[in-house]
């Protein structure tokens, strides 16, 4: 009850990117243990750019705790630099979006 509660305060728009924003961070933590995992036994390894663009598309706080988690990708630069930048701009975006939901 107290969660349908506090639900009702927002609107399906905002649940459903919200939900987006969690799986798509919870999907990119886990392709960078996944892509340790892999570099540890020498297998096949996912692609930079996918890391990169799961960043884009929301999941940078995903990444980032990844790499820290996993100690994973720390050193390269495009990753140590490159994934807080774009985690800076996720968040302006979802800022801009929260916004725009709410008039």
């Amino acid at each position: 009850m107290i969660a349908s509660d506090f639900l009702s305060n927002f609107s399906e728009i905002e649940i459903a990117f919200t939900v987006y924003i969690i799986v798509i961070s919870l999907i990119s933590f886990v392709v960078v243990g996944l892509d340790k995992s892999k570099a540890k036994k020498g297998d096949w390894r996912v692609r930079e750019a996918t890391l990169i663009v799961l960043s884009f598309l929301g999941g940078a706080i995903g990444v980032l705790i990844g790499m820290v988690f996993f100690n994973h990708k720390t050193k390269k630069k495009k990753f140590y630099i490159g994934v807080p930048a774009i985690y800076i701009l996720n968040r302006i975006m979802i800022t801009i979006i929260g916004v725009y939901l709410n008039k």
